[in-house]
């Protein structure tokens, strides 16, 4: 049985260029992920690719942001 990521089969959108600074750590996990999503979907990213994605996962589940929005 495969394991299921959080971040599912990602959508196609437009993107804008953004510069981030990141643990040595937090880079190497992500890689990680990103190699099972990699095996878990059949479609090849890397970390770059999805930390968007991540992001607005994590801001859509934020349920204090929403709240403040509303």
């Amino acid at each position: 049985m495969a394991n299921k990521l959080r971040l599912g089969p990602l959508p196609k959108q437009q993107a804008v260029k953004m510069t981030i600074s990141l643990s040595a750590t937090l880079r190497d996990e992500l890689e990680r992920y990103a190699t099972e999503h990699t095996q878990l979907y059949g479609e090849k990213v890397n970390a770059e690719v999805l930390i968007p994605y991540m992001l607005a996962r994590f801001i859509e589940s934020d349920r204090g942001f929403r709240r403040m929005k509303s």
